[in-house]
């Protein structure tokens, strides 16, 4: 810690406020817990070892989450810290001899579950629920109590005797595993992005300015402690019990217990641990707090966290296992993706027998073998993935893997286009492509075909049914009779939505062509620019390079794209079998100031869609860009934002919130 100079330390708040800034208000963390963790320890060191360089930006100093724009702040009774978090047996000790030293005397503790949630304070007037707030930055949080209310579990009356007047109790809003599949098995059928783990499910869940789609992401809670306890309370056994008179949703006795030294916490630790994946909801450790709440008085808190709490935190979900083989997958624009077959291995709550590699680069990083013995991580994240090679095991003969030269399906050269990572199949007859090609043209997003989801596209394809786009349309209802699992029913649906796509708009059709580069925001640039459907082909890169927020890149794989004959063909007929892309007739309103303006949308916007954000903007004069760049105007933020955001910062581009861009229409 001698070599810390101010300048590094500054520059460590600054690397730890970025951090702050995607996990609390992105709900993106950029990386794990403990290493987060292991940052603001290195913190805490220098500011012991230089207390005259603390700042008020410090970590140290205040609790990071700030308030969302769309809901009002409102201010705690009591201010909500955050816990100080432990990794180890030796740290749960010395808090443990922390605390004794500073009563003069041992003392009890209640260990509980840590929830991987979002922390919230729900206020009672006469036993009604009035408010429920989020930490925020401790002092005030966003009221989101129309959001809490919600959630079934949660009383709007408490039952029983004893109520306070006014009582602020505390607890943890959370997504239930089995209401994260489904909902991330819905997002992937819809085309949208799945979200990494429950956490963020919730923390954005809660984030939304209408209650009836918070409704529909089923989040539950379980509530833990009160503000200022009543006094005939004297301890957290007792407020638990207490909680659960009041008719509150509290953990089970199994998931609490009171311990009297280090050995109990660490055997109630370890117990839980064990149970860890069978649990129908998320937790990342334990929270000790100290059992007698006059003792808590005494020992106070810290600027950011209690001195009578900690949090004692599991290592993310791992287990070993082997790579058996690396395959590769081919994705519908052509991207070769290396996956490790592994041997099947329970995690988690699944079995895990695959892990994406990414590309060669990233197999190289990590010099990953045919027959290594590997760790997986999963910790929350929808896709497992290989953290380390265990070289110990590693047998004699093993050989550095390498990507194949040509594509695993068509056997084709596989190229590596000029600035890209991936090597990609450029074979427009391959298979693979092709298959996931037809998932894609037939997704939400695009044609928005129901009832023809990837396991029944891939029946069609098997049984020579479809080949291509326009043999879709060509589907009857004698060719799905015999058909496994297709009944009289299932056949009506299916045919009635294929008929109903063909009503569709030229950015969706653009879109479902699959043009590499071609995005929804580009694919309404371009719509706006044409009389209809049948002048895509005569567009040239020139033309295409004059409209706002389209670069060459993108211009020239779109003329690419219509110069094949055989795309063209695929068109045409889509326009005989009755396809009918129509542009957007509606009125624009003169004068308006997003007139000439070019937007680009990142992250899922709070109460509006994409497309409805889209339609505004056009009905206004504005432009919809599909990337970020020097011509772009604003960029409109929603949650979790990605790339886009970080160049918008770069190039200075201004941000608009959804609230913000309410107030400009």
């Amino acid at each position: 810690m001698s070599k810390a100079t101010k300048e590094s330390y500054l520059k460590l708040i600054q690397e730890i406020a970025k951090y702050d800034e995607y996990y609390y208000e992105h709900h993106k963390p950029l990386v794990s817990d403990y290493t987060y963790d292991k940052l603001l320890k290195e913190v805490e060191d220098i500011e012991k070892a230089h207390p005259e360089w603390i700042t008020a930006l410090s970590p140290t100093q205040e609790v990071r989450e700030k308030p969302t724009k769309g809901f009002v702040q409102k201010t705690h009774e009591v201010p909500m810290l955050s816990l100080a978090n432990s990794y180890s047996y030796e740290e749960v000790e010395d808090f443990i001899q922390r605390v004794y030293k500073l009563l003069g005397r041992s003392a009890a503790f209640a260990a509980e579950l840590k929830m991987d949630g979002i922390a919230v304070s729900l206020r009672f007037e006469k036993g009604q629920f009035v408010r429920g707030l989020t930490r925020g930055d401790g002092k005030q949080g966003d009221d989101i109590t129309k959001n809490l209310a919600t959630i079934i579990s949660l009383p709007r009356q408490l039952k029983g005797t004893s109520i306070p007047d006014v009582v602020e109790i505390r607890g943890e809003v959370f997504m239930p595993k089995s209401v994260f599949m489904e909902q991330n098995r819905l997002k992937e059928e819809a085309g949208e992005d799945v979200w990494a783990n429950p956490r963020n499910a919730a923390a954005g869940s809660l984030k939304l300015l209408d209650p009836e789609e918070v409704k529909k992401r089923q989040l539950d809670i379980v509530v833990y402690g009160i503000a200022e306890a009543p006094s005939f309370l004297e301890t957290q056994g007792e407020v638990h019990a207490q909680l659960r008179k009041w008719g509150l949703p509290t953990l089970d006795n199994e998931h609490y217990s009171i311990c009297h030294d280090a050995e109990e916490l660490l055997s109630f630790a370890r117990k839980i641990e064990e149970k860890r994946q069978d649990l129908p909801f998320e937790i990342d450790g334990i929270v000790i707090k100290v059992n007698r709440l006059k003792d808590r008085d005494i020992l106070g808190t810290t600027a950011k966290s209690p001195r009578w709490a900690i949090a004692y935190k599991f290592s993310a979900l791992q287990a070993s296992t082997v790579i058996e083989a690396i395959t590769v997958q081919v994705g519908r624009t052509g991207v070769l993706t290396p996956v490790a077959e592994l041997k099947p291995v329970f995690l988690a709550g699944s079995t895990i027998s695959r892990a994406s590699l990414h590309n060669e680069e990233e197999i190289a990083r990590k010099d990953l073998r045919i027959g290594d013995h590997v760790v997986i991580e999963k910790g929350g994240d929808v896709i497992p993935k290989v953290v380390r090679v265990d070289h110990s095991q590693r047998p004699s003969h093993s050989k550095p893997w390498q990507m194949p030269s040509v594509c695993p399906v068509c056997k084709e050269p596989v190229v590596k286009k000029e600035g890209e990572v991936a090597l990609r199949c450029v074979n427009p007859l391959c298979a693979a492509q092709h298959q996931r090609r037809l998932a894609f043209f037939v997704s939400k997003q695009a044609m928005d075909i129901d009832h023809l989801g990837d396991k029944v596209m891939l029946k069609l394809i098997e049984q020579g049914l479809v080949k291509s786009f326009a043999d879709i349309y060509r589907l009857t209802a004698k060719d799905l009779e015999g058909l496994e699992g297709f009944q009289e029913k299932s056949i009506h649906n299916l045919l009635s939505s294929i008929e109903a796509s063909k009503q569709v708009s030229l950015p969706k059709f653009i879109l479902a062509l699959g043009i590499p580069h071609v995005g929804i925001g580009t694919a309404e640039l371009i719509a706006e620019e044409v009389r209809g459907v049948k002048d895509l082909p005569h567009l040239t890169v020139d033309k295409l390079m004059t409209i706002a927020g389209i670069g060459e890149k993108v211009a020239t794989s779109f003329v690419e794209y219509f110069q094949n004959p055989r795309h063209q063909e695929e068109v045409e007929e889509l326009l005989h079998l009755g396809v009918h892309p129509t542009k957007d007739s509606s009125n624009k309103i003169e004068g308006h100031p997003f007139t000439g303006k070019v937007f680009v949308l990142t992250g899922s916007l709070p109460t509006l869609s994409r497309s409805e954000a889209t339609e505004m903007i056009k009905a206004r004069g504005g432009k919809v860009a599909s990337s970020v760049s020097k011509q772009t105007d604003y960029v409109l933020l929603g949650e979790e934002p990605g790339s886009k955001y970080e160049k918008a910062v770069q190039l200075h581009i201004p941000l608009l919130s959804e609230e913000a861009f309410k107030e400009m229409l």
